[in-house]
């Protein structure tokens, strides 16, 4: 499994000049969401190019919209095969939400925690399957309320995955947000994702509202608590390629990687942890 023991960052524009000249050693692979590179010329579209033809990038997307109720944007999904295509990048991993209707809201709405929504999105993602050719990767979102839930987060979650036939983006910090702001056990809900369905993880910051509000913002550290359920992961699931977030607030690459190389220890604790216990 020694593969997997990858960490990333989210690229960033701001970032390309620095990168360009040198990636530090501890960054094995870059995230990008495809809406914000597949229209980019110039300067920036070269530079970009760049790096994808030196590095391993992974794709996240933030406007498919897997759970809208409008038809599915075909157009949109074709253009972003052609990104993928153009980039080499076989990772293409997207939100379990829906962020249009009508119009398009630019913020992640929950889905409905029901068995006709969960009929439903996996249509869908067979759609995209389908256009891509490439497995889709889901991930757990945060969320501030569940209309019309008929079922937990969890039970939903692993519903759409199992039926879908479709891998999992587990995100640690959407775990520890919402178990704070549903109040459950985010220890129970983590052992409960399907380990063979993790592709990637993500870590990031989150902002304290109150005791009992946390906001997914990733433009802060990432806290004790959210270390703690991601050492709880490599342990209970495996090591996987994990992804560092941090979409404003954004320190040096310098303080970045005092975190990313944390990611990196926590890995190689347990690799060495099941080496030991499988010797």
């Amino acid at each position: 499994m020694a593969e997997q023991a990858k960490v990333g960052l989210g690229l960033r524009r701001e970032m390309l000049d620095e990168f360009c000249q040198q990636v530090p050693d501890e960054i094995n692979f870059f995230e990008v969401a495809p809406e914000n590179w597949m229209t980019l010329g110039g300067k920036f579209g070269k530079q970009f190019r760049q790096l994808t033809e030196q590095h391993d990038f992974f794709c996240h997307g933030l406007s498919l919209s897997i759970g809208s109720p409008e038809e599915l944007d075909t157009e949109f999904v074709k253009q972003i095969k052609a990104f993928l295509d153009l980039h080499q990048i076989s990772i293409y991993s997207e939100h379990l939400s829906y962020c249009s209707g009508t119009g398009h809201m630019y913020d992640l709405m929950p889905i409905p925690f029901t068995d006709e929504a969960v009929t439903y999105v996996v249509k869908r993602i067979k759609q995209v399957e389908d256009i891509l050719e490439r497995p889709f990767i889901l991930e757990n979102v945060s969320f501030y309320a569940a209309p019309g839930a008929q079922m937990n987060e969890q039970t939903f979650v692993n519903a759409v995955l199992a039926e879908a036939d479709c891998k999992l983006l587990l995100d640690v910090n959407n775990i520890y947000v919402n178990s704070i702001n549903h109040q459950y056990d985010a220890a129970e809900f983590l052992a409960s994702m399907p380990t063979e369905r993790i592709e990637y993880m993500h870590i990031a910051g989150h902002y304290e509202e109150s005791s009992d509000l946390m906001v997914d913002t990733h433009g802060a550290d990432v806290i004790d608590p959210v270390w703690k359920l991601l050492q709880q992961s490599y342990q209970q699931h495996g090591v996987f390629p994990t992804l560092l977030e941090r979409d404003f607030n954004i320190p040096e690459t310098s303080e970045l990687l005092i975190e990313i190389n944390q990611i990196h220890q926590y890995q190689q604790q347990a690799l060495l942890q099941a080496k030991s216990r499988s010797a």
